[in-house]
C-alpha cells in the first residue's frame, strides 16, 4: 500500500497544481502538473503490483507452537508460618 499511496498522492498533487496554475492564469506552468499528473499515472500500476508482490497472500506463514514444557508449573508455595508468639 506504501507504493500506492505515494502514485496517488502525486497524481492528486498535479492536479492540485493544475488546478493552482489554471485559477491564477498561469499556463506557460501547466506543463509541470501534466507532466506530474502523467508521471503518476506511469507509476500507478508498478506501484500496484510492488504492493501485491510485497503482500505474498500465497506465501501466508503458519503459525509456529510453542514448545511445551516438560513438567507443569507448580503453585508458588507460601512462606512459613512463624511459631512462638500467638497475641501478634
Amino acid at each position: 500500500m506504501r507504493a500506492t499511496r505515494i502514485a496517488l498522492t502525486l497524481f492528486g498533487a498535479g492536479g492540485l497544481l493544475g488546478l493552482l496554475l489554471v485559477s491564477a492564469n498561469l499556463s506557460g506552468l501547466g506543463i509541470v502538473a501534466s507532466a506530474l499528473m502523467a508521471a503518476a499515472l506511469l507509476f500507478l500500476p508498478f506501484a500496484l503490483i510492488a504492493d501485491w508482490w510485497a503482500h505474498r497472500p500465497w506465501l501466508k506463514t503458519k503459525p509456529t507452537r510453542r514448545a511445551q514444557s516438560r513438567s507443569p508449573r507448580q503453585p508458588k508455595s507460601s512462606p512459613p508460618r512463624k511459631r512462638g508468639s500467638k497475641g501478634e
